[in-house]
């Protein structure tokens, strides 16, 4: 596989992979930019594989993320364990049948639900400005194991948007300040990745070392990212979760019309 790549490709993958962890670890978001580079850098690779193989280049800057964000901010831990383990369970159901499902059929309800979020989010400034939990704690965890399922089922069988997805939902339905969201989501994505990495791994569509190497650049990012979002507070965290969701809006947009 490495003969494959020239010198150009291979920097251009590393710094695609680099600024993915760098925006990922702040706001989600990063497949964003890694899985388009690597979909045009391994033109000959299945688009299964580029899915593997980006799934395991994300997973070391997010778990580098939340082990960051986790020295500095301490959601729940019912929360996690509850949005986590189901997200888990979702993302290897979706991974299971992501090559089996067309996905362009997703992109308009994608698209529809992207635009809500934009908007819902830009008409409402204070929104996870400051933390303001909402229900009682049991409800909480079944909101969130509810939406850890779903999303990671998504993120598992297309992906684009869950990190918008689940900073929605620990905002304005839980009540969560951005930048405790964005704790909580690092978490929750790294369970998305494992379930998925384990399903393309067993079926072999992974590329082991290109994710690996991949990885190392997404770890560098990520912790740059993260310390930044940790010293801009939930107001960066906003800005950047605005400017993510208007983008995969534009991505989104152009790939389906």
């Amino acid at each position: 596989m490495f003969h494959d790549l020239t010198i150009a490709t291979a920097l251009f993958l590393l710094a695609a992979s680099f600024f993915a962890g760098f925006i990922d670890s702040i706001a989600g978001g990063g497949g964003l930019i890694q899985l388009p580079a690597l979909l045009i850098g391994l033109p000959k690779s299945d688009t299964v594989e580029v899915l593997g193989t980006n799934k395991l280049s994300a997973v070391f800057g997010t778990t580098t993320a939340a082990a960051l964000y986790r020295k500095q901010i301490k959601p729940d831990p019912k929360i996690l364990i509850a949005m986590g383990l189901p997200a888990f369970v979702g993302s290897a159901g979706g991974a299971v049948l992501a090559s089996k499902i067309p996905t362009n059929s997703m992109r308009p309800m994608v698209l529809v639900l992207l635009i809500i979020v934009a908007i819902y989010t830009w008409f409402k400034p204070d929104l996870g400005k400051f933390e303001n939990l909402r229900h009682l704690p049991k409800r909480r965890v079944q909101i969130a194991a509810f939406a850890g399922v779903v999303i990671g089922f998504y993120d598992g069988i297309f992906g684009p948007g869950t990190g918008s997805f689940l900073m929605l939902i620990l905002v304005a339905s839980l009540g969560y300040a951005f930048i405790t969201a964005s704790a909580i989501a690092k978490v929750v994505n790294v369970a998305t990745n494992v379930g998925a990495i384990m399903v393309f791994g067993i079926n072999g569509a992974v590329i082991w070392q290109i994710g690996i190497i991949l990885g190392v650049a997404n770890i560098s990012g990520a912790v740059i990212g993260a310390r930044l979002a940790i010293k801009g507070g939930s107001t960066l965290v906003r800005k950047v979760f605005l400017f993510v969701t208007v983008a995969l809006i534009v991505k989104v947009g152009i790939a389906t019309f």
